[in-house]
């Protein structure tokens, strides 16, 4: 007949490590290829409109943003501003704007540069009206609007 001995405590086996700079790695990579990058804090709130028809941008590295709304932050006014990259601008200031984007791309992508003005929905039309302007006495002429594709709603 066996005889089952209690040989003192067993030691528990420490825990494996190998495969952790595996799992931080997979993680980095998860989280490189998942996240794009902002390129500019936005300033202006923009709740865009709705539109039955839309279409999407290609080649977004060509579009440039014009943003248009009520400063997100209360303590600039309640006026609607013009957001060019990082900071607030003026009517005025959009062709210095085109012609340094212009100067950022290209030679040969500088024709397929598109402006796009992303605008919040109170803003008057006035104000699009005179940046368009502005748009087409500097030559750009390929102008986009953003727009959220409106949901079909069943009477």
């Amino acid at each position: 007949m066996g005889k089952f001995t209690k040989g003192g405590k067993k030691e528990v086996p420490a825990v494996s490590t190998a495969s952790l700079p595996d799992i931080v790695f997979m993680l980095i990579f998860f989280f490189m290829i998942t996240t794009t990058m902002r390129q500019a804090d936005p300033l202006v709130r923009t709740a865009v409109p709705y539109a039955s028809q839309v279409e999407k941008l290609e080649r977004k590295s060509l579009v440039s943003y014009i943003f248009v709304g009520p400063p997100s932050n209360a303590r600039l006014g309640t006026e609607t501003r013009i957001q060019l990259n990082d900071s607030f601008a003026e009517i005025s200031d959009i062709p210095n704007f085109i012609f340094s984007e212009r100067e950022a791309r290209d030679e040969v992508d500088r024709k397929f540069l598109t402006t796009s003005i992303k605008a919040d929905r109170s803003v008057r039309m006035g104000i699009i009206t005179d940046i368009k302007q502005e748009l087409r006495e500097v030559g750009a002429f390929k102008i986009s609007y953003s727009a959220i594709k409106e949901i079909a709603t069943e009477q």
